[in-house]
């Protein structure tokens, strides 16, 4: 019994030891911890020091595609619309017949041009008949005034009736032509009751079927030429005189994650909107395989061809707090908020162009949930102390 209360009291001494040194440690922690700014744990962070590094500088832009050329075609006279050859998403060249217009007036009145025009002939060539004859009775008339077995007067009225009858026959050949003219505007007529297409392309819209009736402003499909797409981008004034034509233009669209189309700059308008102080930039890309589609949203990342050394830091740098651009520098232990003036963004790291230096130590990772005053400690600078 003896034995056994010994060893209860020697464990029970044994636990409250333990106890204590445990007890002495949380209290030395929690008072260090107290001892720091603000009176909080210190968090582990990356930290490092602005790079100066050349930075190319470039701009990156949102937009929607759509077709180099796209015509919405209109018959060329009003009428009713008899058949439609294409739908949409149909392949068209130029030349092609897409719709066709009622035609049974025009073909009418072809029939009765034709009529006209051979009367005309007709009349013509009774006209010359007569001249020729005419013609001739003036010869025999002035050889019989040389022998003096007419008068005068005779030859003058065989030579009036003449002028008569050449008048006549260029009447006549004036309403041979005038006929051709008129038989030629009404087949030109008909063959226009075929609505072609004015150029290759992809049927991007069919405005109505079989059956209605149109007139010349009317569209009745809207062909798009998809060879080449273009976007309009907006380019602020600040970035607008360092793109030229022909600079290069990577083109993410949503639909193709992951993929990048190369365009360039085509055109640029001298002409800034005065309410957003920045200029439409049109950007074009090659489209063989029409495999992009108009209206698809694309994000643009534009090369401005230039280079220059920059500041760089890490894109999780950069935090805003009340609206402010900044980042957090380590001081003492401790991480402060500083105001900065971001630049140009690149795919993992931004441009400071005033607020920090080359010797400070920037905040990475993390610093999204900083407040000025946290204790920090550099996870780089505790890995270096346990070597």
């Amino acid at each position: 019994m003896t034995r056994k209360r010994l060893f209860l009291a020697g464990m029970g001494l044994f636990v409250a030891l333990i106890g204590y040194r445990l007890f002495e440690e949380l209290g030395s922690s929690e008072a260090a911890a107290a001892a720091r700014p603000g009176g909080a744990r210190a968090q582990l962070v990356d930290a490092s020091s602005p790079e100066l590094s050349t930075l190319r500088e470039r701009v990156a832009l949102v937009g929607s595609l759509r077709a180099k050329r796209q015509v919405e075609v209109t018959p060329k006279f009003s009428g009713r619309v008899i058949d439609i050859l294409v739908d949409r998403g149909d392949r068209v060249r130029a030349g092609q017949v897409l719709a066709r217009m009622e035609d049974d007036e025009l073909k009418q009145q072809v029939r009765r041009a034709e009529a006209q025009l051979e009367l005309a002939h007709a009349s013509l060539a009774q006209r010359e008949a007569e001249l020729d004859n005419v013609r001739a009775e003036l010869t025999r008339t002035r050889n019989l005034a040389a022998d003096g077995v007419v008068s005068s007067q005779q030859l003058q009225q065989s030579e009036t009736t003449e002028r008569v009858s050449i008048a006549q026959s260029n009447v006549a050949r004036a309403s041979v032509s005038q006929a051709e003219a008129e038989l030629q505007e009404l087949r030109i007529r008909l063959s226009q009751t075929e609505v072609v297409s004015p150029s290759n392309g992809v049927v991007g819209q069919r405005y109505l079927d079989p059956g209605a009736v149109v007139s010349t402003t009317t569209p009745i499909v809207l062909i798009l030429e998809m060879s080449t797409m273009v976007i309009v981008v907006n380019v602020p004034e600040r970035e607008f005189n360092k793109i030229e034509v022909g600079n290069v233009a990577a083109v993410l669209v949503d639909a193709f994650a992951g993929q990048k189309f190369e365009g360039h700059v085509a055109r640029i308008s001298p002409l800034l909107d005065a309410q957003t102080r920045t200029a439409p930039v049109e950007i074009e890309l090659d489209n063989p395989e029409l495999r992009l589609k108009a209206e698809m949203f694309a994000r643009v990342d534009l090369n401005l061809m230039t280079e220059r050394e920059a500041l760089l830091v890490p894109r999780e740098a950069l935090v805003y707090r009340n609206a402010q651009p900044g980042v957090f520098v380590v001081e003492s232990d401790t991480a402060m908020f500083r105001t900065v003036t971001p630049g140009v963004t690149e795919e993992t790291r931004i441009e400071v162009v005033a607020g920090l230096t080359g010797d400070d130590v920037v905040v990475g990772r993390g610093a999204n949930l900083l407040k000025s005053g946290d204790a920090v400690r550099v996870a780089s600078a505790e890995k270096e102390a346990q070597r």
